[in-house]
């Protein structure tokens, strides 16, 4: 298999239109909510925790890659709001478990509602050939993503 040259600047580019694209979809997100936004990280953290009830805060530090600490005022700006609600491991006593309160169940399916309408809205204003282009990308930025994912594990 041949080795295809990605120029730094391509390599840059891609890194700054996915960020641009998540940053966008967020910013676009807000508009109309009734309740006070929440930011990027703790979006991650309730998606997380809704997908892994349970999870230990250095379990979700390590999966979000942030500090302890980090997720620790994560958890405690989150349930203040009423979104997360902590447990106690019964393994361990010490240890903290997350669990998603109903409103931020509520609130992410209703996220994710609203982010899959904008994007659905926004690819249908493509080109057919831009559309197949996206489609056939997928695969790729998926492998991209699962390389970054496990290099970062691995250090």
């Amino acid at each position: 298999m041949t080795s295809v040259e990605f120029p730094d600047s391509l390599s840059d580019s891609l890194a700054d239109v996915l960020a641009g694209v998540q940053r966008t979809i967020r910013r676009r997100l807000r508009v109309g909510l009734t309740a006070p936004p929440l930011r990027g990280a703790q979006v991650d953290l309730l998606r997380l925790v809704a997908a892994r009830p349970g999870i230990r805060v250095s379990g979700a530090a390590k999966e979000l890659f942030l500090a302890g600490n980090s997720v620790s005022t994560l958890v405690n700006q989150l349930s203040r709001a009423g979104y997360l609600r902590r447990g106690t491991d019964p393994a361990d006593g010490r240890a903290v478990l997350l669990m998603p309160t109903p409103a931020a169940i509520s609130r992410l399916a209703d996220w994710e509602a609203r982010r899959s309408a904008l994007v659905r809205e926004q690819v249908a204003r493509l080109t057919d050939e831009e559309r197949t282009a996206l489609a056939g990308a997928l695969p790729a930025l998926r492998r991209l993503a699962r390389n970054l994912h496990e290099e970062v594990e691995g250090a």
